[in-house]
């Protein structure tokens, strides 16, 4: 029997991990002593950083012929349960069946999901979000059909509950997509003192100016208390008629994290070690958002982006397929971060450093940037001997890259 690599996922870091996987084992010429198994809904990479745009239902990029052509095999269905006891995954397969699959090593990058807290009222029933291609595509049917509607406050105005990250891109992209609409208000809503609280006093001033250049309204300050079909009450009385409130407010590890024995952080992600092991148990590998792994050796741990989800996957599938091989495992080290926010179409905003404290440019050319992040370099390539190729962990860093793409952009 051959040693068979599981990877739960087929997001970014799931991708990457069968590629690297793959590659090791085709360089120690044993392709015919491992098997690669990645077990997804469907044999497609959703680019979900792009959620937040239009024409979602083409925000996909098809796996097969790629999986097929580089020897990874695909089994279509959703993982229920992980026995690391027995070394064994319970798959409720896209036919009906039930299925029990067996692992050497098990790779868990089953991502993450948006948080809808209880606490506030309705928002399970009443609120769309841009998290999942299914929620993002009835999104953009809904936006579409406010046009049939007659015109009222409630029809004009779309709200985004979450001023971080997702949230400003969405608001910022929003002027963009409802232009259907003759007097359309976006209005982000958020708890913090400001719009974009990771971000430094810098970025946030630019941020803050793109938004107002956009039209777009800002309520900070006051969270969300309750929703329903026809508005959202903030904490502080305040109330907004609308039939688009938009949920962005932060997101949790897939639940199978709970399912595997060890710490986890305030996250539910697996804390793992250098090599991307779950310590507490053997065998398994967590990647992607659903890994908490110190990413600069020291106290900087990943964050919940492709950025970081890419490298990592890189880095499990190298280790599940060197151990199994007993070739030296490669430590995760992604010492150096920048992030791109998107602002559309004012331009976008990059900022270097862990802390977001500094702006390395803004405006056009990180929009260039950004489009260039988000409609090529994302994407893993279709050929299946370049994709094995790009899957070496070894690369640059993140001022590297940053560097390379705005050579690119002009």
């Amino acid at each position: 029997m051959p040693h068979k690599i599981v990877i739960i996922g087929a997001g970014f870091a799931g991708v990457w991990s069968a590629l690297s996987a793959k590659r090791v084992i085709n360089c120690a010429s044993k392709e015919n002593e491992f098997e690669v198994l990645v077990i997804a809904p469907e044999p497609v990479l959703v680019m979900r950083p792009r959620l937040y745009e239009s024409k979602a239902s083409s925000l996909i990029h098809p796996l097969d012929t790629l999986f097929k052509e580089a020897g990874i095999k695909f089994l279509p269905g959703v993982v229920k349960a992980v026995h690391t006891e027995r070394r064994s995954v319970e798959v409720g397969c896209a036919s009906g069946a039930e299925s029990t699959i067996d692992y050497n090593r098990l790779i868990l990058a089953a991502g993450s999901s948006v948080v809808r807290p209880q606490g506030v009222t309705g928002l399970r029933q009443h609120a769309f979000d841009i998290d999942s291609l299914s929620s993002a595509v009835t999104l953009e049917s809904h936006l579409e059909a406010l046009g049939s509607l007659p015109a009222s406050p409630g029809r004009d105005n779309v709200v985004v509950c979450g001023a971080g990250f997702t949230g400003i891109e969405l608001a910022a992209e929003l002027p963009k997509r409802l232009g259907h609409l003759a007097n359309f208000r976006v209005i982000l809503v958020g708890n913090a003192s400001e719009a974009g609280p990771e971000f430094g006093s810098s970025p946030r001033s630019t941020i803050t100016q793109a938004l107002k250049d956009l039209g777009v309204e800002v309520r900070v300050g006051s969270g969300v208390k309750a929703v329903d079909a026809e508005g959202v009450t903030l904490m502080s009385g305040e109330r907004i008629e609308t039939k688009t409130n938009i949920w962005t407010a932060g997101v949790r590890a897939t639940p199978l994290t709970q399912q595997i024995p060890g710490p986890k952080d305030a996250l539910a992600r697996l804390l793992v070690d250098e090599y991307l092991r779950v310590s507490s148990v053997d065998g398994v590998f967590a990647t992607g958002d659903a890994a908490c792994a110190v990413a600069d050796g020291a106290n900087q741990y990943t964050f919940m982006c492709c950025q970081h989800a890419i490298q990592l996957g890189r880095i499990s599938g190298y280790n599940a397929a060197a151990e199994l091989l007993g070739e030296p495992l490669m430590g995760f080290t992604q010492p150096t971060y920048n992030c791109c926010l998107d602002l559309g179409s004012w331009g976008a905003l990059v900022s270097a450093g862990w802390e977001r404290k500094d702006i390395k440019f803004s405006g056009d050319i990180a929009k260039r940037v950004k489009c260039y992040i988000n409609q090529q370099l994302i994407y893993p390539p279709d050929n299946a001997q370049f994709a094995l190729a790009s899957a070496d962990p070894v690369g640059p860093d993140s001022d590297q890259l940053f560097e390379h793409l705005t050579s690119v952009v002009g």
